[in-house]
């Protein structure tokens, strides 16, 4: 458990989705929340003045059912919210037939459809030997929620001002393949726009982008992920400039892809030696190159925007990568946390081919680092959260020096939620409905703790002076007109 310190600032993690913006990025971005992480992916709302204090008959606008279940975060455009959902139906069915890799029920194996890493520990065994090997890995799961019933996977866009549908799209209708954690939901990745378009993403149900008034453009089938023990998807797609960016880790075949956003066509694709990860990528542009950065269990890499051809890879992070990274003069910040921790700050200046146990990591830390929950970089302050307890540190992002924490936060002990800025403030939500708000600063201080009777695992979305919360039941604006 230790700290490394160097120069500058890096970092990044967590669940569903990316944008970066630049000045080649509309300016209404700023004005809105087009992705789960904010216009910047930083998790900081640039402008407005949100409520400080609401309950559930204080500052609360409106709030609306939403069916289904959904761990998607909400989006804002403009005059209307987009979310996503998986609403079951009463219909049980059988799911899709697959051929599989290997059935362990003896048979040949066709190594040619295993990843590469299982090809690895597989080389030098004979025939029997990798049967029983296929056997063991089918012992260790499915650990998820199994599904049951046919689900519709729905895309719903509500009016901003009353709460009201004003159109629903059920994109997909069939028994998913496999399961989902316990605490998982099959609606997980949120959903992207750039103010023409609206890009909603399934993972194995697909990517659909529709006009802002509901008509589909395009759709996109990437086939069926393999989770880690059946525990679900969740990273979402990165929206950038003229194409949106998929990674797709699994325990199949792993690659990342660009698309043009207009018609969907693909542009490249590049295979990725990875295991199962739930992060979102998040693409920067530093010194006028467009690159994207992709948080995993096996290395962080980042890839030209252009091509997608590798730029730089680092090891450290630790099982079942989820945060997503974050940017912000030319550091990236990346962290995980599950069976162990791991936080790596990066100097892009520097970043090329493998920069592992090299200056362009500019400092590192090993302690109290997030699971699930996202970091949020707010001015020259990186705030994370340790596993997914209610505990707090704070670091300066350019030299890794604390700020304070580990601080234990009250009215909050489990946390999935990544926390979000605004005006001079943070943001930060549990699990069982109650958010927290600190002054955003060197000094820990608790300016209100709010409780609303939903739960939620999504994180927040800023527009303006409203903040929307999307709970397990529920759609909350929060507001004082």
């Amino acid at each position: 458990m230790k700290r490394t310190v160097a120069i500058l600032l890096v970092l990044a993690c967590l669940p569903a989705l990316a944008w970066m913006a630049d000045s080649s990025e509309p300016a209404d971005a700023e004005k809105n929340w087009p992705a789960w992480r904010g216009p910047h992916m930083t998790g900081v709302a640039t402008q407005g003045n949100p409520p400080i204090e609401w309950s559930e008959t204080k500052n609360i606008k409106w709030k609306v059912e939403i069916p289904g279940k959904g761990s998607s975060s909400p989006i804002v455009w403009g005059d209307r919210i987009f979310v996503s959902t998986a609403v079951p139906t009463e219909m049980r069915g059988a799911p899709k037939k697959k051929e599989e890799a290997a059935s362990g029920g003896g048979g040949q194996i066709d190594m040619s459809r295993l990843p590469e890493r299982v090809r690895r520990r597989m080389e030098g065994m004979s025939a029997e030997e990798r049967q029983r090997f296929m056997q063991r890995m089918r012992r260790r799961g499915p650990r998820g929620l199994q599904p049951e019933f046919v689900h519709q996977f729905v895309l719903y866009a509500i009016n901003r001002a009353d709460g009201k549908i004003l159109w629903k799209r059920v994109v997909q209708k069939e028994l998913p393949h496999e399961g989902t954690h316990p605490t998982g939901t099959w609606a997980s990745n949120s959903p992207v726009t750039d103010g023409e378009h609206v890009y909603a993403y399934f993972g194995s149900r697909g990517l659909y982008c529709f006009d802002m008034d509901g008509n589909l453009k395009w759709k996109k089938d990437f086939g069926d992920m393999r989770k880690r023990l059946t525990f679900g998807e969740g990273a979402s797609p990165a929206l950038h400039g003229d194409r949106i960016i998929v990674n797709w880790d699994h325990e199949g075949e792993s690659f990342i892809v660009a698309l043009d956003k207009k018609t969907g066509k693909e542009l490249w694709r590049t295979e990725r030696d990875e295991s199962t990860s739930w992060a979102t990528p998040v693409v920067v542009e530093h010194k006028g190159r467009k690159q994207i950065v992709t948080n995993a269990t096996g290395k962080v890499r980042s890839y030209d925007f252009e091509t997608g051809k590798l730029i730089w890879e680092a090891k450290g992070m630790t099982m079942n990568v989820i945060p997503t990274p974050v940017f912000s003069n030319g550091m990236v910040y990346v962290t995980s946390g599950f069976r162990g921790n791991a936080l790596l700050a990066i100097n892009l200046d520097k970043a090329k081919g493998d920069i592992t146990d090299t200056d362009a990591v500019v400092w590192s830390f090993d302690r109290d680092t997030p699971y699930t929950p996202s970091p949020l970089l707010y001015d020259d302050t990186l705030y994370f959260l340790k596993r997914n307890n209610g505990v707090l540190s704070a670091f300066n992002a350019r030299n890794g020096e604390a700020i304070f924490g580990p601080q234990r936060l009250e009215g909050v002990p489990n946390i999935y939620a990544s926390p979000v800025g605004v005006a001079g403030r943070v943001y930060i939500t549990g699990r069982e409905g109650g958010v927290l708000v600190l002054k955003h600063g060197p000094e820990f201080e608790v300016l209100a703790t709010n409780q609303l009777d939903d739960g939620f695992d999504a994180s927040p979305a800023v527009a303006g002076n409203e903040i929307y919360l999307r709970g397990r039941k529920y759609l909350y604006r929060i507001s004082e007109d």
